[in-house]
């Protein structure tokens, strides 16, 4: 089934319910939602663009990216959504890779592919005559996801139809009820998991708000929550944290917010307590990735508001089947820290047009996550690190989440970063990157507020103030550069 049915079915069912927002102000409903992504659709065949062609969108958070994505699906096209704060160059090598056959772009991002070899249109040159829905099949591709390249160039994830389908549904099995009466903020970027969560909303026929700023606007969303109440938001945890500080400055409380999916990223206990001290029982963890988009584990509304296992990712969602393995992918006992890995229907097929990387990555229906993990007797999933970032330190695993938990914990640490530091004696020996609440680091005192939490080899050997992190565009610490400053010093 072509996942775009699900929005055609709210216009022959319900088409004078509201669907799209810019801000407050009432852009279509779902009659029209659906008329204007059909035209799309009409446009995409008028250029030539038929079923299996690549589209990207290269966009700013806007009503516009909707019409863009399904009106793609519904032309049977693969789209490509690109993070809107990409440079023209990373930009170009993705549609070069995808083989993209349009471009869709506005404003800063068209004009960062100024002489890209791919064509470049804004949506509202894309029109033509409605085009009825193509049929495609559960296998066939629908989103073409390129990572976030933190160790290298990005691979682009194939998602089919039948892997949208999975999340969505699983969505409402294991992460939270969706209704007509709710709406859905796009304050993250709409090329990930935000435009990803569109799909469960348009199913159920929920009020689509994007915000006029585009992005992350604290003061915005908490306005947004309050006019349109029973607010939806996925948020990184960077974000959680963002609304939970302008919270507390101007003394907001979140009313109109009815849940906060969190995740693509660790979310610290600290921040999570502090979050659910302003804001009360909203919040839902996920844990996903674009291999497996969204649907790992959730840790439910009810653990997180009772602070039960809030240093897990939670459970396995309906439809997967998770394991934590050895490196020949051998089952583990309850406890034990291994590579986690996923099977199911959610699982993606490969990355395109990289056979070695989807040998590597997925290995007898099992998907070789990278991450680090152990699973507890009932189920729950702590995640420790990326097995890349394992430092090995006199023989000893250490996960520097539990170093970065731990100093987190301090009030003179605002972020920290945690890495290995090559060791003639240990092999690798743990440095810490911290922004510090203040102007300065006492040594000493991190280092005696972790030795009354974590074992004393854990301890990092150095601390460096830094004003700010590394991060990728999805707000990701890029590891790696902190590695390449460790190198040049």
């Amino acid at each position: 089934m072509n996942i775009a049915h699900w929005l055609q079915r709210q216009a022959e069912g319900r088409g004078t319910a509201p669907a799209l927002f810019h801000g407050t102000r009432r852009v279509a409903d779902y009659a029209g939602f659906h008329s204007r992504a059909a035209a799309f659709a009409g446009g995409l065949v008028a250029r030539g663009i038929g079923p299996g062609d690549r589209v990207a969108v290269f966009m700013a958070n806007h009503p516009d990216y909707l019409v863009a994505l399904y009106g793609s699906w519904i032309a049977g096209a693969v789209a490509v959504p690109v993070n809107a704060r990409l440079h023209g160059q990373e930009v170009a090598w993705i549609l070069d890779n995808a083989e993209a056959s349009l471009c869709i772009a506005t404003g800063a991002q068209a004009r960062a592919l100024e002489g890209a070899a791919c064509p470049v249109a804004s949506p509202d040159e894309i029109a033509g005559d409605a085009l009825p829905l193509v049929s495609r099949a559960p296998s066939d591709l629908a989103w073409l996801f390129y990572t976030s390249g933190t160790t290298g160039r990005p691979k682009g994830v194939q998602i089919t139809h039948r892997m949208l389908q999975t999340m969505s549904l699983a969505y409402l099995a294991s992460v939270d009820a969706v209704s007509a009466e709710d709406a859905t903020l796009y304050a993250a970027p709409m090329s990930h998991g935000a435009g990803l969560y569109s799909l469960v909303h348009v199913l159920m026929g929920t009020r689509h708000a994007v915000p006029e700023s585009g992005g992350v606007d604290p003061g915005e969303i908490l306005d947004l929550a309050g006019h349109f109440g029973r607010l939806h938001l996925f948020a990184a945890p960077t974000m959680v944290r963002r609304l939970t500080d302008h919270a507390r400055q101007h003394g907001r409380d979140g009313t109109g917010l009815r849940s906060i999916v969190y995740g693509g990223g660790p979310m610290y206990v600290a921040d999570i307590e502090a979050a659910l001290d302003v804001f009360g029982p909203v919040f839902i963890q996920i844990y996903g990735q674009g291999e497996a988009p969204m649907a790992i584990t959730s840790l439910s509304r009810a653990d997180v508001a009772a602070r039960r296992a809030l240093a897990t990712v939670g459970r396995a969602q309906a439809g997967i089947e998770l394991r934590v393995g050895d490196a020949a992918g051998q089952p583990l006992p309850p406890g034990a820290v291994g590579e986690i890995m996923v099977r199911g229907d959610l699982v993606m097929p490969g990355y395109w047009r990289n056979l070695s990387a989807t040998a590597e990555t997925i290995r007898d229906g099992w998907l070789f996550t990278g991450d680090m993990g152990c699973l507890d007797a009932s189920g729950y999933l702590t995640l420790q690190d990326r097995s890349k970032d394992v430092i090995i330190s006199g023989g000893q695993n250490i996960y520097p989440r539990e170093v970065e938990e731990a100093l987190l914990t301090h009030p003179d640490v605002s972020e920290v970063a945690v890495v290995g530091r090559p060791s003639d004696e240990w092999g690798e020996e743990v440095v810490a990157f911290v922004v510090p609440v203040g102007e300065t680091l006492d040594d000493a005192a991190l280092d005696a507020h972790c030795l009354a939490r974590i074992a004393r080899f854990k301890r990092p050997k150095a601390y460096f103030a830094v004003d700010e992190l590394p991060k990728n565009n999805y707000g990701k610490v890029v590891k790696t550069t902190l590695r390449a400053r460790l190198s040049q010093d």
